[in-house]
């Protein structure tokens, strides 16, 4: 069993989240501010790549008292390479949600074992 950690740095962080799979957004991602998304679904795989869009979701994560607050967005990824807020096509669905829940079910268990930390989410 690892190692609990009570506090954990910015750096301890980010290495622990990037073991999760390729779900964080360094680049946009600051000390108190993680982010992370996964594109679910090509909206048309009948476009060149450089040309595809994707349904899916993002999440920001905050340090709270308790733990970490999650907030949860669905929509596109468009062109360039931003998240529309859009709703998700009832085709596309089940699919986003299967894979929000299988990352938020691997955050909330890292978070727990390695730095005895809750997720909690923010609505």
């Amino acid at each position: 069993m690892p190692e609990v950690t009570k506090l954990p740095t910015h750096f301890r962080l980010l290495a622990a989240f990037k073991a999760l799979g390729p779900y964080l957004r360094e680049e946009q991602s600051k000390d108190g501010l993680y982010w992370f998304d996964c594109l679910s679904v090509c909206v048309s795989d009948k476009k060149a790549p450089e040309k595809r869009e994707f349904w899916g979701w993002w999440i920001t994560l905050t340090p709270s008292d308790e733990g970490f607050q999650a907030e949860y967005h669905t929509g596109r990824y468009n062109i360039d390479g931003d998240w529309v807020d859009e709703s998700i096509p009832a085709a596309a669905q089940a699919e986003v949600e299967r894979t929000h829940g299988d990352f938020a079910q691997k955050l909330s268990k890292m978070l727990a074992d390695r730095f005895a930390k809750s997720l909690s989410t923010v609505e």
